[in-house]
């Protein structure tokens, strides 16, 4: 059964790729067209060479900008979807049965809203996306290393959050139990958020609308992808429990 849902979680996770790669060409390659046509203007800008007139010659990039927009961009984000998706159906075959009588679909929907809280949201909150061609390379290092800091804390916070949850159900009661667990879950994240340091690499004068479409739009395509995992294999695995018999969240299905 293991085997079963993350074969479907994994298809899942291609299917969200496939709608992610087309919010992203869409709505997040004009931003860094924007980007990369500002880094240009102010290299343009800066005096040229030395002072007997010596100019270095640009490396050709690598990789050409139809190749990053088209293949580069989706391989990138289906690869990503397909990993998440896999692991996505883990966690659920881990979970399903052991947190209450919830039918496959709705505890799906759950922990993809989960997912996208603790990996997306909280992550940028502190340290939210910037345009490739924006920022200090210098800082891309330290950057990366407190983006996940920020999200390992932030699972580990949610998930004892749904341990308190677990253990004051009893005495407070279901919505009681949960308001509890997710004002503990927020004041964890605030005072770690505060202590972590700022990196603003923002350059004064670059566009805000634009970084602003930027930052919405690398949101919206992660929205997309937590979103569609979650709708795809809460409807393929709910058909999978049920032919096999281990159907939970409404009449049990006989073996």
């Amino acid at each position: 059964m293991t085997v079963n849902l993350l074969v479907r979680g994994m298809l899942a996770g291609l299917f969200a790729g496939l709608i992610a790669f087309g919010f992203a060409h869409t709505f997040g390659e004009p931003q860094i067209e924007r980007a990369i046509a500002f880094e240009e203007l102010m290299a343009a800008e800066q005096p040229m060479g030395d002072e007997a007139g010596v100019v270095e010659a640009e490396e050709p990039a690598p990789v050409s900008r139809e190749t990053q927009a088209g293949i580069g961009l989706f391989t990138a984000i289906a690869l990503y979807a397909v990993a998440m998706g896999g692991i996505f159906s883990i966690v659920f075959t881990g979970l399903y049965g052991r947190v209450g009588n919830i039918s496959p679909r709705a505890l799906s929907l759950m922990l993809g809203l989960a997912a996208f809280i603790a990996l997306v949201l909280v992550p940028d909150l502190k340290y939210p996306p910037n345009p490739p061609a924006v920022g200090d390379p210098e800082t891309i290092g330290p950057r990366t290393g407190l983006f996940f800091i920020t999200m390992i804390v932030s699972i580990i916070a949610m998930y004892l959050a749904v341990v308190l949850w677990q253990r004051l159900l009893p005495a407070l009661g279901r919505w009681n139990a949960a308001i509890a667990a997710l004002v503990a879950y927020i004041l964890v994240l605030a005072v770690v958020l505060g202590l972590l340091p700022t990196i603003n690499e923002v350059p004064e004068n670059f566009p805000a609308l634009s970084l602003y479409q930027f930052r919405l739009a690398t949101v919206g395509m992660q929205l997309t992808i937590w979103t569609t995992i979650a709708l795809a294999f809460g409807y393929l695995a709910e058909k999978t429990l049920v032919s096999s018999g281990h159907y939970r969240g409404g009449a049990r299905v006989p073996a």
